[in-house]
């Protein structure tokens, strides 16, 4: 969409004769608050302790991170939107948006007492619903707030419930109270709780079949996008790690958080390859990261689940303030180096790098040195990260035989960098009541580990490419609500 219009027409981006102030005070203020948190991080980390207000606010490793992912985002799209907002009827109400989020997410963080937890995430939903529907002329823009709307209103009585069940199965009313009665927590109450943690947590991150939501959203402003797909999609694996002592007590949930997670990473790995529009391949990117994120959480290690989202919104906010960059106006090929499949020293060059990176992983993190679901992770992290780095090689000018010595060196590194950063976050993360909870392995876990590998060599191969009907299916699956969609290119700047 476009920052401005020539049209002074209802709800679009329009000139407005003055400028307001407001914008630079809140990106001001943006900014204050990430040096605030840096400050508290640092701290944090040097001085240690409980930081809290008992029975209402904690401050621990958590926050203080995500208080800095969270205002570091937030500024860089305050900053953004000053130029992409400029002259906008809507720019003040935008502005006040995403300095409200930011607020809500920061306070969500810091909540201890279940009712403020609840609180701030209901009013996360709403506002980030606000912020997909901030082009309020656009009929499609409407709708989209609409249906994210009451996906996330579902998703906070989802919470609503679970928490309430806590509450009725401990009789605390905070989270720390709760995670210290976890090894109590079973029955009726346990389960309601357990599978409405896990539904809300789906729902927010944009799982499958969850995942409407999500791609219904792209009438919103770039910046919006960028703050949704950084920020606000991670909130369920912070939702998991908060209650990680309450998921973790039986192992067949643990089991389900894994099995709902892998279906979201193949699903959105797979709905990526058709979709021809590019933040609508960067939604479904997000879909199949964020299920990769649960299953990290699945796997019983919640703070490889935090370096992730951590990660992964460095990652796609940059991806998404670049993304006019990203159009090529290139006439499609039969064929081409992005097209081919795999050849035989292509299949040689990745199977080494996955190797090398394998044992990187292992050997910086000490995951996957056992028979347990560290294994799993050290895989899983290889692949993904190996997959992303030949996407990345894939659209270089290099030569082919380039390209294959180009693999091993732009994937090796970014694993070190992954489990360095895993490190790091793990240690920050030490306070928190539960961190890591490896588990044994099951034969579940074989299944989910064969079908990630197939996939893997489905994509890489082109086989996937080869069947109409999967083709179809996936092109269906990854439509958004037909009346959220801007249909004739008039529309842009007519409404």
């Amino acid at each position: 969409m476009s920052g401005r219009t020539s049209k002074p027409t209802g709800g679009a981006l329009r000139e407005t004769a003055e400028s307001s102030v407001v914008p630079v005070a809140l990106t001001r203020l943006a900014w204050t608050l990430f040096a605030a948190s840096v400050a508290a991080l640092v701290a944090r980390v040097r001085l240690g302790g409980p930081w809290e207000v008992p029975g209402a606010v904690a401050v621990d490793g958590l926050t203080v991170l995500l208080w800095v992912v969270v205002t570091f985002f937030s500024g860089i799209v305050h900053s953004y939107s000053r130029r992409y907002m400029a002259g906008s009827a809507h720019e003040t109400d935008f502005f006040l948006g995403v300095s409200a989020f930011t607020l809500a997410v920061m306070a969500l963080v810091a909540a201890d007492h279940v009712a403020l937890f609840w609180c701030f995430w209901l009013a996360m939903g709403l506002l980030m619903a606000r912020l997909i529907g901030t082009v309020d002329g656009w009929p499609q823009a409407r709708a989209a707030a609409g249906v994210a709307r009451k996906y996330f209103l579902a998703s906070s009585a989802l919470l609503g419930v679970a928490v309430t069940a806590l509450w009725w199965a401990t009789g605390a009313t905070t989270i720390s109270g709760i995670a210290a009665s976890a090894d109590s927590l079973g029955g009726p109450a346990w389960l309601v709780a357990g599978a409405a943690l896990v539904l809300a947590a789906m729902i927010q991150s944009a799982l499958v079949p969850f995942h409407g939501w999500l791609l219904s959203s792209m009438t919103a402003p770039t910046p919006a996008s960028a703050l949704m797909h950084a920020g606000f999609v991670n909130a369920g694996g912070i939702l998991l790690t908060r209650f990680a002592p309450v998921v973790t007590v039986e192992t067949w949930l643990m089991l389900g958080i894994v099995v709902v997670g892998a279906a979201s990473a193949l699903a959105g790995k797979l709905l990526k390859t058709v979709r021809s529009d590019v933040k609508g391949e960067l939604g479904c990117s997000t879909v199949g990261q964020m299920g990769f994120m649960i299953v990290q959480a699945g796997l019983g290690f919640f703070g490889a689940a935090v370096t992730h989202l951590v990660l992964h919104g460095f990652y796609k906010a940059y991806h998404f303030l670049s993304a006019g960059d990203e159009v090529e106006r290139v006439a499609p090929t039969e064929s081409g180096p992005e097209s081919a499949g795999t050849g035989v020293a292509g299949a040689v060059v990745v199977l080494v790098t996955g190797l090398a990176g394998g044992a990187t992983f292992a050997l910086l993190t000490g995951k996957g040195t056992s028979v347990d679901s560290g294994l799993l992770l050290a895989g899983f992290v290889t692949l993904t990260t190996l997959h992303a780095a030949r996407s990345a090689v894939r659209r270089t000018a290099l030569s082919t035989a380039a390209r294959y010595a180009a693999v091993p060196l732009v994937a090796l590194p970014a694993i070190a960098v992954y489990a360095l950063a895993y490190r790091a976050v793990s240690g920050l993360l030490a306070g928190l009541p539960l961190v890591s909870a490896p588990t044994e392995l099951t034969a579940l876990h074989a299944l989910v580990a064969v079908a990630f590998l197939a996939a893997y060599v489905a994509v890489e191969t082109g086989a996937h490419e080869r069947s109409e009907r999967l083709y179809v299916a996936l092109l269906n699956a990854g439509q958004p609500a037909p009346d959220t969609v801007l249909t004739a290119t008039e529309e842009y700047d007519d409404n």
